[in-house]
């Protein structure tokens, strides 16, 4: 099944639908958990309470959207894959359908660089840098280009209340598990490829065999490497509802009516869960002067200098209590009343 969009801007469904999360507005919350796998969103998922039934919707571009109450506070887990292109779909399109702040931890695994974080360390990045492929770099002949075949950016912080809240919630989990080291004082970077910006060896000429080293060279604090953390930190810190430059969104309902010519046969057709309803809301608004903040939780799989990589059952565990522990301090982390979604109409509401 296609629906009909309206405005090739932004398209929406007639009922507000984004285009590849397929949400509306009311599905999402303000407090969000991101994570890569769908495994791993429905394995949080089930610390959320029964009641009412968590909302659940998997779009036809692959995004997982499981919304429910953990401690009675409205908690979203989205599922948004790799990569920064995925998690600019995932922060874009729920910024849309959110009234108010975004509170967002990033949950996912990492490679670690340094020794003294083993496979199975926790790391809570204080800034990120984003690793790229030069595409103006001749990587067919090495010696016809003067420019250097990776890029890296200025670092971007993450929210530092954010970030303490949970790394102090992370401590304290840690005190059960004496042999689990859990870091706050170190850089993540963010690359653009598993590969070849991660310093892995293909038989691509990739020209990046000394590339770890360089980054270790160049990023003060550097400890680990993925590829969605940067990206999240940067839409975070760019984002102003203070600047008249960014303009209130249109409702739904205005889009669907408006001039623009619609856009057939896109594919959002999202499947919902049977055991919940809906959302009803049917316009959106930023609040005045919304923030978003975010953060990031990192798992070492990989040891990249010793080329370890974790079992399976070490994997299970990992996520179950850095899951909980992040659950707990996003229930806790204070977002002003007047920058809450409201509740009546939500997928959250309890009647």
């Amino acid at each position: 099944m296609k629906d009909t969009h309206a405005d090739a801007n932004f398209p929406r469904t007639a009922e507000g639908r984004v285009y590849h999360l397929g949400v509306r507005t009311g599905e999402v919350a303000n407090r969000i958990i991101t994570v890569g796998p769908p495994s791993r969103a429905r394995s949080l998922a089930t610390l959320l309470s029964v009641e009412p039934p968590p909302f659940v919707l998997e779009s036809e571009r692959g995004f997982l959207t499981i919304t429910g109450l953990y401690d009675g506070i409205p908690i979203s887990i989205v599922a948004a894959g790799m990569g920064a292109s995925n998690v600019d779909f995932f922060v874009r399109e729920a910024r849309e359908c959110i009234t108010g702040d975004m509170v967002i931890v990033r949950l996912g695994s990492c490679g670690g660089l340094l020794e003294s974080l083993p496979v199975g360390s926790i790391v809570v990045p204080r800034a990120s840098v984003s690793v790229t492929r030069n595409c103006d770099f001749d990587f067919a002949d090495q010696q016809a280009s003067d420019q250097d075949a990776y890029r890296v950016s200025k670092p971007v912080l993450a929210d530092a209340q954010l970030h303490d809240a949970i790394l102090s919630t992370l401590m304290t989990s840690q005190s059960t598990r004496p042999n689990t080291q859990v870091r706050g004082d170190v850089v993540n970077a963010s690359a653009d490829s598993f590969y070849s910006s991660q310093g892995r060896q293909t038989s691509f000429p990739d020209h990046n065999s000394g590339l770890l080293d360089n980054l270790l060279r160049q990023v003060d604090g550097l400890a680990s490497l993925e590829m969605e953390t940067f990206h999240i930190f940067h839409l975070a810190a760019s984002w102003s509802r203070n600047s008249s430059s960014c303009p209130e969104a249109p409702s739904p309902v205005e889009a669907a009516g408006s001039l623009v010519p619609p856009v057939h046969h896109l594919p959002v057709a999202p499947s919902v869960t049977a055991a919940h309803r809906k959302s009803t809301h049917t316009e959106h608004r930023h609040a005045t002067d919304s923030q978003i903040r975010a953060a990031s939780v990192q798992m070492i799989f990989a040891a990249r200098l010793s080329q370890d990589f974790i079992t399976p059952d070490h994997v299970g565990e990992m996520e179950s209590w850095t899951g909980k522990a992040v659950l707990q301090a996003l229930t806790k982390f204070d977002i002003e009343p007047l920058k809450l979604h409201p509740e009546e109409g939500s997928v959250w509401e309890l009647k």
